[in-house]
């Protein structure tokens, strides 16, 4: 017979245990400032790289985190893993500079998806197809369209590849070349563009570590603005595409898929790994018009709604409007208030363009819109866990602990470097750059801040070494990305492009490993250290353009490589 005084003393004691935590929420937790404050980040970063996922390491590192903060007991483990969700998950929402980057998100995966299905993405391939009548034109041909379609990396992958493989096995160019150039005009073009799916997500982890830094006050947004030039990676990989496109030189692995190509013809192997049910293409509507500016409008839309959004807003904060200067405007606007507008309006200009020429019905407008919108769903998962990671960490003070062990022993110009290495490692490991950012971003941004304090590195001059710093995590996590086996943008660019899985990370791997150890020296050391990020951005494009002339060959109609 059941003992229901057992069960009442069992409710009883999770009753307490529940309400363990609000007797002790104003005492700061006896793990802060100390090392087990590390513990959280350092967690999650080895059993992402153990596990290869990155949701289940964050969540974990997020309940030891608050298993942390409610003492290392019994009682702590069980109110950590409530409050895991109740507090952190819950609070990472409920902050309106949040919500509105999960709803900018939402919105921009939506138009997307309207305007793959309404056939506008697919007019702006017809354009740029028609091209391509060589095989050095097929190729700059890809590559433009990658840089074209540059607002979401899956559409760019799903989109150059399925449409240009076509194009590119007629002039007897190798899948594995076409993987390459569908890859590295994907997350490259999205992470640095100016709207893009990628932008709601970097401005939001931004934006929430640098709102727990008193001493600095400055738009996520614009932040994100001032990495971009810092950004070597994804910069240097897009340019070494067009060079390698416009020259028609190819050296390793690369060089040896070309050969084959040109003298036997391109051969059909499509490899499908991973799970992709949620990276399907949005095909257009079979019968109705292709028509580019369904697709251009929207975009522009886009782009003059942030542009304009921060003007009005920065506008109507400044104090004294006739002499304040537009740098003074945009430094007071709402980047937040601006991103949703700007989301919002090109949305609706994607669906009433979509409905006006009776391409589709407001049903299939809205279901277009959701299957656009779903793709982003995975991604805003990793983005909210990585807030609450923030919050763990804030709690812990983990940056007090870091600046007071390695404040004063590690120069603040080897930071960037430290953590380009770190991204990139995490990234490949775990296949994810979102992955990556997300872990690293709410850590690296104050322990950067704090170490720039501690040195006097705090002034004007010395802004490069965050913007920098952010930029090695961006930039670090797209090049691990690039490498990985199991990223996902690797498996969609070998499943678009109808190529061998391993044979395109064979045959990437060394364009990868070349452009990123130039980034990585050329440019986030150099930069770190002083030098200008132009002249960084330069030495690296010489670098790159000497490479590719010195161990690079044509490959002539026959089939054999030479050197030109």
């Amino acid at each position: 017979m059941f003992n229901y005084n057992k069960l009442k003393y069992i409710l009883y004691v999770i009753y307490l245990l529940t309400l363990s935590f609000a007797v002790n929420a104003d005492t700061e937790p006896a793990a802060a400032g100390s090392w087990l404050a590390v513990l959280p980040p350092l967690v999650t970063i080895v059993f992402a790289l153990l596990w290869k996922k990155v949701i289940p390491a964050l969540f974990l590192g997020i309940w030891l985190g608050a298993w942390a903060i409610n003492g290392f007991d019994l009682f702590g483990l069980w109110v950590g893993l409530l409050d895991l969700f109740q507090v952190y998950v819950l609070g990472a929402l409920a902050d309106p500079s949040r919500a509105a980057i999960i709803l900018f998100s939402l919105m921009v995966g939506g138009m997307v998806g309207i305007i793959s299905r309404n056939g506008g993405m697919q007019g702006i391939v017809n354009h740029i197809v028609k091209w391509a009548d060589t095989a050095r034109h097929a190729c700059l041909a890809t590559s433009a369209l990658g840089i074209a379609i540059f607002f979401d990396d899956y559409a760019n992958t799903l989109v150059v590849g399925n449409t240009m493989r076509p194009v590119t096995d007629s002039m007897r160019i190798s899948r594995a070349k076409l993987a390459y150039i569908v890859d590295s005009t994907a997350a490259p073009v999205a992470c640095i563009a100016l709207v893009t799916t990628w932008i709601g997500y970097e401005v939001g982890l931004i934006g929430d570590a640098v709102n727990k830094l008193p001493d600095l006050n400055e738009e996520a947004y614009l932040i994100f603005l001032n990495t971009i030039p810092y950004s070597f990676y994804p910069v240097l990989a897009i340019a070494f595409v067009f060079m390698v496109s416009a020259s028609g030189r190819d050296f390793g692995p690369m060089l040896q898929a070309e050969t084959h190509a040109r003298k036997n013809g391109v051969a059909e192997q499509e490899t499908v790994t991973g799970n992709l049910q949620d990276c399907e293409p949005i095909e257009p509507i079979a019968g109705k018009p292709q028509r580019a500016f369904n697709a251009y409008i929207p975009v522009l839309v886009m782009i003059l709604g942030v542009i304009g959004g921060l003007y009005v807003t920065g506008r109507a904060a400044v104090e004294d409007v006739d002499q304040a200067t537009l740098r003074d405007i945009i430094g007071k606007a709402d980047s937040y208030k601006a991103l949703m507008w700007a989301s919002l309006l090109s949305m609706m200009t994607a669906a009433v363009l979509t409905l006006g020429q009776r391409i589709m019905d407001l049903e299939e407008v809205v279901n277009a819109w959701f299957q656009g919108l779903r793709a982003m769903l995975y991604a805003l998962i990793i983005l909210v866990l990585a807030w609450s990671m923030g919050e763990i960490t804030d709690v812990l003070r983990t940056a007090d602990f870091l600046v007071t062990a390695l404040g004063d022993s590690l120069p603040s110009y080897t930071l960037p470097v430290i953590v380009f290495v770190l991204a990139a490692a995490t990234a490949f490991a775990t296949g994810s750059s979102w992955g990556a950012m997300g872990i690293l971003l709410p850590l690296s941004i104050p322990l950067t801040w704090a170490v720039m304090q501690s040195q006097g590195h705090t002034g004007p001059e010395h802004m490069h070494l965050l913007y920098s710093s952010i930029a090695a995590v961006l930039a670090g996590s797209v090049w691990g990305d690039h490498c990985s086996p199991i990223s996902d943008t690797t498996i969609l660019s070998s499943l678009a492009s109808g190529c061998d899985h391993i044979e395109h990370v064979r045959t990437q791997l060394p364009y990868a490993m070349v452009v990123g150890v130039t980034s990585l020296l050329a440019g986030s050391l150099l930069t770190a250290l002083g030098s200008p990020w132009w002249l960084g951005m330069l030495l690296g494009l010489g670098v790159l353009m000497v490479v590719l002339k010195v161990f690079g060959k044509h490959v002539d109609a026959t089939g054999n490589g030479e050197h030109a």
